[in-house]
């Protein structure tokens, strides 16, 4: 399993948490939302995701993922 943080831009409110964690919940990957840094910790499975793959269900939610 790797853990890394991803800086996010776009976050405003509880709705943008529960969305972007979610997401990636439904994708295999655990997800945290820190609203105050503006970043997520994703935890996943490297043989199952990369890191383009966890940016990619972000972006697709309507956030960026730096």
């Amino acid at each position: 399993m790797i853990e890394t943080s991803v800086k996010v831009e776009g976050m405003s409110c509880s709705s943008c948490i529960r969305k972007i964690e979610g997401a990636l919940e439904a994708v295999g990957a655990e997800a945290h939302v820190n609203m105050a840094e503006g970043t997520v910790r994703v935890k996943y499975d490297e043989s199952k995701l990369q890191l383009a793959d966890i940016k990619e269900v972000i972006r697709n939610k309507g956030y960026n993922a730096v």
